[in-house]
């Protein structure tokens, strides 16, 4: 009997998306279809450097990367289109984000985008960041489209 986890079906974020460490905010996907929609965990251990000046003695993860987070997975989307093979989704935009509970450390958040709107130039998505199946953050985007060499 092998301790190795099984080999997941999906690509691993850093596959799809430019960002690296400490910035890559994407630990896992979970489920993917390709310019449409996916899944994303993202676990917080508690040794994020963030958590320890936000804030100390009660360590809360900033919205702002949360909402990075899910931009990510949005981000993690649109890059599986073959329709964008060789382009950069860069973040445009945030619309009607709401901050609906904490996300501490030991959290999993389960991130879950999906493109609303996709074309050579631009996108639109929706998003939702949660923790054991209740909503941390909800937030619409909007991305630009640009070429990944430039």
């Amino acid at each position: 009997m092998s301790d190795t986890p099984p080999e997941s079906q999906f690509p691993r974020p850093d596959e799809l998306l430019p960002h690296r460490a400490p910035f890559l905010l994407v630990d896992e996907i979970v489920e993917l279809q390709p310019g449409e929609r996916c899944v994303a965990l993202w676990h917080l251990t508690g040794d994020e450097e963030f958590f320890a000046g936000h804030f100390p003695g009660r360590p809360t993860l900033p919205g702002v990367l949360m909402v990075e987070a899910l931009a990510q997975t949005a981000g993690l989307a649109a890059a599986s289109a073959t329709s964008l093979e060789g382009k950069l989704a860069l973040f445009g935009g945030i619309d009607k984000a709401r901050f609906r509970r904490q996300v501490t450390p030991g959290d999993t958040l389960r991130l879950e985008a999906t493109i609303n709107r996709l074309s050579a130039r631009a996108g639109k998505a929706s998003g939702t960041a949660s923790v054991d199946g209740r909503a941390a953050c909800e937030a619409s985007m909007m991305f630009l489209i640009a070429n990944a060499a430039d």
